[in-house]
């Protein structure tokens, strides 16, 4: 049976572990990814990357190259349908370390794929995808596989939670241009949410979410049929966004998963030299739009804490040098991956904690269970998003 030894393997080429493979390769360090697709995906969905996020695509070397597409957000327009209640909130823009950052833009997810393969054509790793009768060794291993990774089940964390909660997503296209201007619309009904989230002037991704009943579905059409049939009671322009998404393959049917806050507070996140990062690691809601930048700072911490072990930017595989001159390898990768993990364990709680009393008062039918919530939010801070003004540092 043939086999492969490699110093670094990265599981999963999607954003995560793209951007793990070139903060490792901008640190000298080359690394292989596995990746089980052969294609890319054509999926309806988008994603605001907050000032942490910038700071973190400023450091991968990714910010100026998106920054051109980018759309800025530039305020969060509320509304509650059932009490004739709307407001407009400005976004706040936080001071970052080279210039004034927005509190989010939008972003698709194939911008950023596509950016982050452009500046991995010339890094010295390869995306491969394992055949029967291969076997692929690695002396470090990171899982970058996502919700239902198998490295974090290696590791013991076991599967994520969700919610009760059935969200379609999408994007949809305006040739001659949209009339949203740069707000991220949050429209809330009786029993449904719609968000409008402008990615550029032609191009809006949204979402619909509802309630999943409690008898589920017997296939995929008849559940979209039920996230959608609420449109009926959103506004013309709002229903029309939806009918008009521009294709099947652009709307996402998906559930909200989650890794539990005290999952990311006790949970195992590295075992020796095996780790993981991004939703592999602290898989969340979407209620305070941190999964994908919170994913970005994941891959400047690990970069950074990993190459210190391996200053020369060589990882020692078996075969090469002596036994003693690995074991010593290894034992000085364990301690730098078990100071990222501590590094990032408190960061990932807070964010975890707050989407997820978030995620409870959306479906909270209990009085005290919404107030209980709407303290815990308080005492987090959450009106201030605060947490956007977080920096990870330097790679």
């Amino acid at each position: 049976m043939e086999e492969e030894v490699h110093g670094i393997v990265i599981v999963g080429g999607g954003i995560c572990g793209l951007a793990t493979a070139l903060a490792l390769h901008r640190k000298g360090i080359s690394s292989l990814v596995l990746e089980k697709s052969e294609t890319l995906r054509t999926d309806g969905v988008a994603i605001g990357v907050h000032a942490n996020g910038w700071r973190a695509l400023d450091q991968l070397g990714l910010a100026t190259e998106l920054r051109e597409t980018a759309n800025i957000i530039t305020g969060y327009h509320n509304v509650w349908q059932q009490q004739s209640k709307s407001t407009i909130i400005p976004a706040r823009h936080w001071r970052g370390a080279y210039q004034q950052e927005p509190s989010a833009s939008a972003v698709t997810l194939q911008q950023l794929w596509q950016t982050l393969i452009l500046m991995a054509a010339t890094a010295p790793f390869l995306g491969v995808r394992t055949m029967d009768g291969s076997t692929i060794k690695a002396n470090v291993l990171i899982g970058c596989d996502g919700a239902n990774s198998v490295v974090a089940k290696y590791l013991g964390l076991g599967s994520p939670s969700h919610l009760p909660l059935l969200i379609m997503l999408g994007l949809t296209s305006y040739p001659h241009g949209h009339p949203f201007g740069t707000q991220f619309l949050r429209f809330a009904g009786n029993g449904f949410a719609v968000g409008r989230l402008p990615v550029t002037e032609n191009l809006v991704h949204f979402f619909v979410s509802r309630p999943s009943p409690a008898t589920g579905f017997t296939d995929e059409s008849a559940a979209r049929e039920y996230v959608l049939e609420k449109l009926q009671d959103c506004p013309d322009e709002i229903a029309d966004m939806v009918r008009r998404c521009d294709a099947a393959e652009t709307k996402t049917l998906t559930k909200v998963w989650y890794r539990s806050p005290w999952q990311v507070l006790l949970g195992r996140f590295q075992r020796g030299t095996v780790t993981v990062a991004g939703d592999a690691m602290h898989v969340m809601g979407p209620y305070i739009g941190q999964g994908g930048s919170a994913s970005l700072e994941d891959t400047v911490v690990l970069a950074r804490t990993l190459s210190r072990s391996v200053p020369d930017g060589v990882v020692v595989v078996d075969g090469n040098g002596s036994t003693r001159s690995r074991e010593l390898q290894d034992k000085k990768i364990s301690v730098a991956l078990g100071e990222y993990v501590r590094e990032r364990r408190a960061r990932l709680f807070m964010l975890s904690l707050e989407s997820y009393v978030i995620g409870t008062l959306r479906i909270a039918k209990s009085l005290l269970k919404k107030l209980a919530c709407v303290a815990m939010l308080t005492l987090l801070g959450s009106e201030s998003r605060r947490h956007a003004n977080y920096n990870c540092g330097p790679l």
